[in-house]
């Protein structure tokens, strides 16, 4: 199976990268794990809506580039579906049992997702209603994706 995470913008906290570094490196024997930061746009102070869109739609395709059509698309949106972690371990877990071997995450810029990369999704996911930083939902999605194969082979990690 290959996982691939698309995030926009660079990880620039030591921390954080730290943080996944672990992850990934953890992952290893589950997954074959690729990561791909795409460029952000720069958002001016007070942007309009017409320019916020124009920027989201300028990462969007950028994003829409690095996904092939074979991929199971789950972009992370506020609006997405809301999951515990065992029933978010049986979604990845049934994704590869209907033909999937390639899962992409998609993480947005600090304006969200255009709504073309949303409608590409093959699901929408949501952490909560609470607004992260794109940075630290990217260690805390490759957490939940290790915590999932976890959870598939019974591990007390989980616990």
């Amino acid at each position: 199976m290959k996982i691939k995470m698309i995030t926009v913008g660079k990880l620039k906290e030591k921390y954080l990268k730290d943080g996944i570094a672990e992850y990934q490196k953890r992952l290893g024997r589950f997954c074959k794990l690729e990561m791909v930061e795409i460029l952000d746009e720069k958002t001016p102070d007070k942007a309009s809506d017409s320019e916020n869109q124009s920027i989201m739609e300028k990462e969007a395709s950028r994003i829409l580039r690095k996904i092939s059509d074979r991929e199971f698309v789950i972009a992370l949106a506020i609006e997405g579906e809301q999951f515990p972690s065992e029933k978010f371990s049986r979604i990845l877990e049934n994704i590869t049992v209907k033909g999937y071997s390639d899962i992409t995450f998609i993480i947005g810029g600090s304006l969200g997702l255009a709504p073309s990369v949303k409608k590409r999704a093959n699901l929408l996911m949501s952490f909560g209603k609470l607004t992260l930083p794109h940075q630290l939902m990217k260690l805390v999605l490759i957490e939940q994706i290790y915590r999932s194969f976890m959870i598939q082979q019974g591990s007390p990690y989980h616990k």
